[in-house]
């Protein structure tokens, strides 16, 4: 085991509406090493972003955030006042947003926003400053970054905005990055772009990467390990193989069947669907979140909290109590029978 960046454990996040308390995101468990690559994958709803969010520190002034345990590394990141994490965000730990747009802002140069990075949290001059930028500009494939500088962010492309953005999350070397959906704004094209220069700025930098998205292509490529959360729970994780080789829960299963396999999926081919929808988080819910999706479920699914259990080793952990099942085939047996 590397060395360990970040540790998450029963993370929850509560916010008042109107209609009572919403639990987003519920007593979520995970932890990343350095040089590794760990994906949150779900559909939207289901609290990827708002874990991040929490990481973070940026949540809403009316939602509430606890947890047993949340460290950056040997810094707690619970109960920190917040100058103290103004001085972790941006320095030993980044986030890059899902529209560089509305993260950038449209009144000051790219030069004023990245050189702001290093200037705010390092001993540097101003000039040192300008020269990490460009280095970094250069680094992220944006060419001409001298003349970049002393532009504004509507004067770029999305996927030159997106690059800024990288570069900005790179300026004072943070031990993790958090990318919520960097490539959702993107075309095909720019989006593998991206992911390409993602890997390899995290191996060149040996950083920690926390990939949240929806798209399980992008997990396969770069994934080290996943974390799939539904309905504000995390409902599986381990390493990126063996989900994609051996999922044991259903909704894992159903969003692999959702996507086509190359040299598998036949053209024309009906892909699989997971009927109905993530269910309303205000309010509590004690039992299996999945239960009025799940094409195998039982009594016993709705008579009380399903706890994430261990399923043999390299970290494999599962929210089902027919995970075993699961993995024989009877998903695949109901789907047959219906």
């Amino acid at each position: 085991m590397g060395e360990r960046v970040l540790t998450v454990e029963d993370l929850r996040v509560d916010i008042p509406v109107a209609a009572g308390m919403l639990h987003p995101v519920q007593g979520v468990t995970f932890h990343v090493d350095r040089g590794e690559t760990v994906c949150i994958v779900g559909e939207s709803g289901c609290g990827k972003s708002l874990t991040a969010l929490a990481i973070m520190d940026l949540l809403p002034r009316s939602a509430k955030r606890t947890a047993m345990r949340l460290e950056l590394q040997d810094q707690t990141l619970d109960g920190v006042a917040e100058a103290r994490m103004a001085d972790i965000r941006g320095n030993r730990m980044a986030m890059i947003f899902q529209e560089p747009m509305t993260s950038l802002n449209p009144a000051y140069t790219i030069g004023n926003q990245l050189e702001e990075a290093i200037l705010r949290h390092k001993p540097v001059s101003r000039k040192d400053a300008r020269k990490r930028a460009v280095h970094l500009l250069g680094r992220v494939g944006i060419t001409a970054a001298e003349q970049r500088l002393r532009q504004y962010p509507h004067q770029l492309s999305g996927g030159l905005r997106q690059r800024v953005m990288i570069a900005m999350a790179l300026m004072c070397g943070p031990a993790l990055i958090v990318a919520d959906e960097p490539t959702t704004a993107l075309d095909v094209t720019i989006q593998a772009q991206i992911l390409h220069l993602l890997a390899e700025l995290q191996r060149e930098f040996h950083m920690g990467l926390v990939l949240i998205t929806h798209d399980l292509g992008i997990v396969a490529r770069i994934a080290t390990r996943v974390v799939v959360m539904y309905a504000g729970e995390v409902v599986e994780t381990g390493p990126v193989d063996e989900i994609f080789r051996a999922p044991r829960h259903p909704y894992t299963q159903g969003l692999l069947a959702c996507i086509p396999v190359p040299g598998k999926t036949r053209r024309g081919e009906r892909l699989g669907v997971i009927p109905g929808m993530v269910p309303s988080l205000v309010g509590e819910m004690p039992y299996c979140h999945f239960a009025s999706r799940c094409p195998i479920v039982i009594d016993e699914c709705r008579a009380a909290p399903v706890p994430l259990t261990s399923e043999g080793g390299r970290g494999r952990r599962v929210r089902c109590i027919r995970a075993a099942d699961v993995a024989a085939g009877a998903l695949q047996a109901a789907g047959t029978a219906a």
